[in-house]
């Protein structure tokens, strides 16, 4: 799963790849700097502490990202 959100903060928009095929666990931020994740478990958390509505252009996105992010973690 990829998800891509624009945020106020940069012209950049944020990416949030799940890809448990391959293993990939990680965010692009709007400042290109990324966070690198071991399990989908630790990228949710970390998106549930760090990343808040009004950060983003559209929160109803956002809002549906934080609904897929928590349906997932509740079929791990």
């Amino acid at each position: 799963m990829e998800i891509s959100l624009l945020s106020y903060d940069g012209a950049l928009p944020v990416e949030i790849t799940l890809d448990e095929d391959n293993g990939r666990y990680m965010i692009r931020k709007s400042d290109t700097s990324g966070e690198v994740f071991n399990t989908p478990l630790e990228l949710i958390q970390w998106v549930k502490i760090h990343f808040h509505a009004e950060e983003f252009c559209n929160v109803q996105e956002f809002q549906s990202m934080m609904k897929l992010l928590s349906e997932y973690e509740e079929t791990i």
